[in-house]
């Protein structure tokens, strides 16, 4: 399994991306040199593409696949891979405040720790649906690992497309995002100008 493993600070500097995006409450003190050249359209569409790859945590592969998937469905293409992106189980874990980042909801999912409609769910790129209940594992919750995250990520904002219960750790997905509720600085329009040229 292929799994991006650059310094995510550094990454976060280069696409000029805040890394609070990706859950991370720290800043580099490094000055960054920028050339004063402008950038060429292909310049600026790669950007916007490697920024949602790098927010989501998706490699080209998968991310083309998603593409096409959300060119064959109905509506804007953009808005639909959006929408796409955002409803993957690991995405989801990390909105509800169960994981502090991206990162680890992708590890929370593949180590077997949640729970959706009442079966063990370990893939990541699962697509959440309305109605799917996502719950944690009760000897997960349990742990004071988990007591931790919750912790730290009490100030979270969960999404209005998604249902948390706190007390149980139950969450139900009562409706499909929309594109206003999806807070990535990620400008769509050029993802989709540049797959299709």
């Amino acid at each position: 399994m292929a799994v991006n493993r650059d310094p995510i600070l550094k990454k976060c500097r280069s696409l000029e991306l805040d890394p609070s995006y990706l859950g991370i409450y720290k800043s580099s003190h490094r000055e960054v040199k920028r050339m004063s050249r402008k950038k060429s359209e292909y310049g600026l569409q790669l950007r916007e593409k490697q920024k949602a790859k790098f927010i989501y945590g998706v490699l080209e592969k998968q991310f083309r696949a998603y593409y096409e998937k959300a060119s064959r469905k109905q509506g804007q293409t953009g808005t639909n891979l959006m929408v796409l992106l955002e409803s993957r189980l690991d995405n989801v874990i990390f909105r509800l405040g169960f994981a502090r980042t991206r990162r680890e909801s992708r590890q929370v999912v593949t180590h077997g720790h949640v729970i959706v409609n009442g079966r063990r769910v370990d893939i990541p790129s699962y697509q959440v649906k309305v109605g799917d209940v996502i719950e944690i594992r009760e000897k997960t919750k349990e742990s004071k690992m988990f007591a931790d995250v919750l912790e730290a990520t009490a100030g979270r904002v969960v999404p209005k497309w998604l249902d948390l219960n706190k007390e149980n750790g139950k969450a139900t997905v009562v409706a499909v995002p929309e594109r206003e509720d999806i807070d990535v600085p990620v400008n769509e329009i050029l993802i989709v100008e540049l797959y299709s040229k």
